[in-house]
């Protein structure tokens, strides 16, 4: 008899594609969830129970005496969730965020301000409420679920991206090029690195965890692309897939006022992960690479673009004012140039003499010496 499998969520970016694989492995697998999005992805031969997964009473009706031998957390309230599964699962597994650690939303706790680079499991978390109300919920929250299962294992998630994503940052690029916008402006030149994960890959990493139960037992595990592209790169990479022109307009990051979403936070410091522990525990790689899988979700979102003005832009807080970059750019442009022209240094400052890329310093022998 097959393995049974409860995945609380499984209609969303990455519950489609954890759900599926689990079927394809032969786990016999039932979802939980509202049932407000049912989505053609999910395989036929999968239960369905209708419940409020954060309701406590909803959740314990839908459940009723259930056990299962795998039970995935990922949506819904999951301190409640971790308690109302207490023996009556074999493996439980749950899904979090990056939020826990301390700075990753208030870069200015750290001196110098931002985040360490990466970032490892056992970095500092949020302490106090006063430091990220969101990111203290959300550790008090995994220290719940140890509590109720000591051998679980807890993914924390980046922003994913990907097909259904919740936050489509990719969108501000995307609507710029269908709009036939011909340059979108950067903070910094867009050097930014800030880890996402696309769906597949995080479904992966939850599915190794699933299939290894003793080597998962007790840890949490970042999880996210083994490359973590720049803005910058982000932007090239859209509009390179959607065959699109589009000039990246470097800004210092005070006046880049229009950058804000693609950056998500109130600086331009970097937030990266390692992801050493779920490479060395679990033999984690991404199924698909970040440069791939960010061209496919641009194609994904031209032909599922969100409706203008409504929730995915809400959230995203990207009001598509162009006029107002334009007299941003133009401002700009004459302010740097003015600058520019008042530059003038009687000794040029270069890039050092270790330096031999372009611009560097010439050879001293024109013909190499073997």
């Amino acid at each position: 008899m097959p393995d049974r499998v409860l995945v609380v969520g499984g209609t969303g970016p990455t519950g489609i594609p954890i759900v599926r694989g689990l079927v394809d492995r032969g786990y016999d697998v039932t979802i939980l969830h509202r049932g407000t999005h049912e989505r053609d992805e999910t395989p036929p031969e999968v239960e369905h129970l209708h419940c409020d997964p954060y309701d406590d009473a909803s959740l314990t009706q839908g459940l009723g005496d259930r056990t299962f031998d795998v039970a995935v957390a990922m949506y819904g309230r999951l301190r409640s969730i971790a308690r109302l599964l207490v023996g009556r699962t074999g493996q439980f597994v749950s899904v979090g965020g990056v939020p826990a650690y301390r700075g990753w939303m208030n870069p200015y706790l750290h001196e110098p301000f931002g985040l360490p680079v990466p970032v490892s499991e056992d970095a500092p978390t949020v302490a106090e409420p006063s430091e990220d109300e969101k990111g203290f919920r959300i550790v008090r929250t995994e220290e719940a679920v140890f509590e109720h299962h000591p051998k679980a294992a807890h993914f924390r998630y980046p922003y994913v991206y990907g097909p259904y994503q919740l936050v489509p940052r990719e969108w501000c690029v995307v609507r710029r090029v269908l709009d036939g916008r011909d340059r979108i402006v950067v903070a910094d030149d867009g050097l930014t690195l800030h880890h996402h994960g696309f769906t597949e890959n995080l479904a992966h990493a939850v599915l190794l965890a699933i299939g290894a139960p003793d080597a998962a037992a007790g840890l949490v595990f970042n999880v996210g692309d083994e490359e973590v592209l720049s803005v910058r790169q982000m932007i090239e990479l859209i509009a390179t897939a959607l065959g699109h022109e589009l000039e990246i307009v470097s800004m210092p990051y005070d006046l880049a006022v229009p950058a804000r979403p693609l950056l998500a936070q109130p600086l331009p410091t970097h937030r990266v992960l390692d992801l050493t522990r779920i490479r060395s525990v679990l033999g984690y790689h991404d199924v698909m690479p970040a440069r791939q899988a960010i061209a496919l979700t641009a194609h994904w979102l031209v032909d599922h673009p969100p409706a203008p003005g409504e929730l995915e832009e809400q959230v995203l807080t990207d009001p598509f004012d162009y006029p107002a970059e334009d007299r941003l750019i133009d401002a700009w442009r004459t302010a740097s140039a003015t600058v520019a022209a008042a530059a003038h240094f009687d000794v040029e400052p270069a890039f050092g003499l270790a330096y031999s890329g372009p611009g560097g310093r010439p050879r001293t022998n024109q013909e190499f010496e073997g």
